[in-house]
């Protein structure tokens, strides 16, 4: 966590471990008081060190960006929308649909942040496949290139109008991209931009807020 929050230039938040069997991270900013990372038990069971840290540096990325902050402001915004008599009502979805786009794209960019700690593509990615089907037991038997076959597969399927409408029937309505979509997008990034590349130049000339606050803003945009 610290070496994560370091890369980011962030100062480390707290960090709890909760059991439960469900394997998941959380983090939670309180207004006036320090923020915090939760880590399930089972997470860490799963994970290799590489990929628990790929997971905070993940976690730092939402405080990196303020998405709490923007959360708060839509969740507002979409409820007031409910309360306009007439057209309010239809407003209120619209903004909804919005809102899931950007906490979908939020995610893309704090998994550019956990490539960014990580170094490499593959451990944000196995993390990613390890979350939608992985166990402690079967881990050495995962394949990343094959999960990304799946990714390029998808991306076939759903090319076609029927496909295009099934893919976003399917997926307007997630806070997260599918898995897959995850891996996929990282890999690109990654191939388009080298990781070590970056972090080097935002160590010497920049501050990591500017690398990570130039894809929140191209997102915001393209979402609202």
């Amino acid at each position: 966590m610290v070496e994560a929050a370091k890369i980011l230039n962030i100062e480390a938040p707290d960090l709890y471990v909760r059991q439960s069997p469900v394997p998941n991270a959380y983090t939670l900013a309180i207004s006036g008081k320090k923020p915090f990372v939760v880590v399930h038990t089972s997470l860490v069971e799963l994970l290799t060190r590489k990929e628990l840290q790929a997971v905070l540096a993940h976690e730092l990325g939402h405080l990196k960006c303020d998405h709490g902050v923007w959360l708060t402001f839509a969740n507002i915004l979409t409820l007031g929308a409910y309360t306009l008599p007439g057209l309010g009502g239809l407003i209120a979805e619209r903004l909804e649909e919005q809102l899931f786009r950007w906490l979908r794209a939020a995610e893309f960019t704090c998994d550019r942040a956990a490539l960014l700690v990580a170094q490499d593509p593959k451990v944000v990615i196995s993390v990613l496949m390890k979350l939608a089907g992985g166990c402690p037991s079967m881990a050495d038997q995962l394949n990343v290139d094959a999960f990304l076959d799946q990714a390029r597969s998808y991306d076939k399927a759903s090319s076609s109008p029927v496909g295009w409408y099934i893919r976003n029937a399917q997926t307007r309505q997630l806070s997260h991209p599918l898995p897959v979509l995850r891996a996929r997008e990282i890999d690109e990034w990654s191939r388009k931009n080298n990781p070590s590349s970056a972090r080097t130049d935002i160590c010497c000339k920049m501050d990591a807020t500017l690398f990570l606050a130039a894809h929140c803003i191209r997102s915001k945009i393209v979402v609202c």
